[in-house]
């Protein structure tokens, strides 16, 4: 018997309808599902621990031998809702930043806007575990996913930072992808790519099994988060990897 190949999607919310179709296919009979936050996800793919995973797009240079995979991952064009910073004063005003641990992409993209769009020094610290409740007065936050969707009422300035990349650069930004880090048979890999696109048929199912009061699903899985990876998201995604390699 194969053994069985190492998949490791990202427990979030944006990740539901890709996995929709992956965990109702044939092709869960050749992998093991290991999801967990996207910072972990990147450490084991770059242990070789894993052997396919849903990957930050930062940590991309990081992987032996990565290669994108498939035709889907998480992308925006314009508003994504779930990666912003969070804020009680506006830009001009914010001094400290917190960082969230649970992503370098959303780092790295806040970092660049900072110093691009917004020309901002502040101080960057990273997250603790309860950093959202010391989000006040001069000091906000980078927030993301699931938590971040939770907190779009609470806070009186909210900077999302895939509009942020749209108004630099006029492309739409790739947070993550389906990267490997060897060759995976074709047959599988046509099967699971397939396997993506059906779930993307399900929208109204997985907005029905999933509830949750903070925040629109069925916007956030149609207008908010882009799933098929086109030229135009690609091409965003080249042009933030050579950014963050200068």
């Amino acid at each position: 018997m194969n053994a069985k190949i190492k998949v490791a999607p990202v427990s979030y919310l944006n990740t539901k309808p890709l996995l929709y179709g992956i965990e109702r296919s044939s092709v869960m009979e050749r992998i093991e599902l290991l999801a967990d936050y996207p910072a972990n996800v990147a450490a084991a793919l770059q242990r070789g621990d894993i052997d396919l995973a849903l990957l930050p797009v930062a940590a991309i240079p990081t992987i032996p031998n990565a290669r994108v995979v498939a035709d889907y991952g998480i992308a925006a064009d314009g508003h994504v809702a779930s990666v912003c910073i969070f804020s009680m004063v506006p830009m001009e005003e914010i001094e400290t930043l917190y960082l969230d641990y649970q992503s370098r992409t959303s780092v790295r993209l806040a970092q660049l806007l900072l110093a691009k769009l917004w020309k901002k020094n502040v101080v960057l610290k990273p997250a603790t575990e309860n950093y959202i409740d010391y989000i006040n007065g001069t000091t906000a936050g980078v927030i993301i996913g699931d938590r971040a969707l939770k907190q779009l009422t609470n806070f009186e300035y909210i900077y999302d930072l895939a509009a942020g990349w749209k108004e630099l650069t006029g492309l739409p930004f790739v947070f993550a992808a389906w990267v490997a880090n060897k060759e995976l048979p074709a047959d599988f890999m046509a099967a699971f790519n397939a396997a993506n696109a059906t779930g993307l048929q399900h929208i109204d199912e997985i907005v029905a099994q999933t509830p949750f009061p903070y925040y629109n699903l069925h916007t956030y899985y149609t207008q908010n988060i882009h799933y098929l990876l086109d030229a135009e998201k690609k091409k965003g995604m080249e042009l933030f990897l050579e950014m963050i390699a200068e």
